[in-house]
């Protein structure tokens, strides 16, 4: 596919925001995979060319939260085995079921998930999980990656914010912390979408890899303004990573 500098000027500035708002509270897929669509890539290579640029940007991010010892091995160990198998599964259910049925859900749940989290301002401040027995902690956070793997392979978007959210809500971490957690998870499904797009022949490179670049600086950005200003920077941003998934969830609708 020929690829135009008008292409650069629309991509690499919104995969910039996109590494930004993924390293801090999820959901870059949301803004990155529209500007490729935008940029005038059929959705199969969108998506392929995505993945390419993000699971640079996303392994930035995830080594700097290693690097600092903000995430819990084991939890995120676990998370990231059943997040697998879930997201193979949900895959298998998307072939079956209409997404339709889950973004009538979404549109009821995410504005109940934002007043919560007017109403408790204090959310994911201290972490609590060092309350909870070793074999509770894993199983909780085995059933996080199951789940939110499935909703990642049946639908997708927003599955990082939703994993943090759970990390914080049900296993007690501190929203970094949970951060953290949910990058390893992120960067296993990530690089695993992206072999799969390289070997099928769907990523555009000359687009691609330029826009990873982008990626790590967003990535970069991001995940140092989560790490040193941890819960005042996440909190924000989880708003818009859920104004953004209402949007796209209600123009589905809409159109479809």
């Amino acid at each position: 596919m020929e690829v135009t500098v008008r292409m650069f000027f629309v991509v690499c500035p919104l995969v910039f925001l996109a590494g930004l708002v993924d390293a801090v509270a999820g959901g870059g897929g949301l803004i990155a995979l529209p500007a490729y669509l935008v940029a005038g890539l059929p959705p199969h290579m969108a998506s392929a060319t995505n993945k390419c640029s993000s699971v640079f940007g996303t392994t930035v991010s995830t080594l700097r939260f290693l690097k600092e010892g903000r995430f819990h091995r084991q939890a995120a160990a676990v998370s990231a085995v059943t997040a697998l198998i879930g997201s193979a599964l949900g895959s298998r259910l998307n072939l079956l079921l209409s997404e339709r049925v889950l973004h009538y859900v979404l549109v009821v749940l995410l504005p109940v998930i934002a007043l919560f989290l007017l109403l408790h301002r204090d959310f994911g401040l201290d972490s609590r999980a060092e309350e909870l027995p070793p074999r509770k902690l894993k199983l909780i956070s085995g059933l996080i990656g199951l789940t939110l793997g499935a909703y990642d392979g049946f639908f997708g978007p927003g599955a990082g914010t939703f994993m943090i959210l759970a990390f914080t809500a049900f296993a007690g971490f501190d929203l970094v912390t949970a951060s953290g957690n949910a990058k390893v998870v992120n960067l296993c499904s990530n690089v695993a979408a992206f072999v799969t797009f390289a070997f099928a022949g769907k990523t555009v490179w000359a687009l691609g890899l330029p826009a990873a670049l982008c990626s790590i600086a967003g990535h970069y950005v991001g995940s140092t303004l989560a790490l040193k200003d941890g819960a005042k920077v996440i909190r924000p941003m989880f708003f818009v990573v859920l104004a953004l998934l209402l949007v796209r969830i209600l123009w589905s609708l809409a159109g479809g």
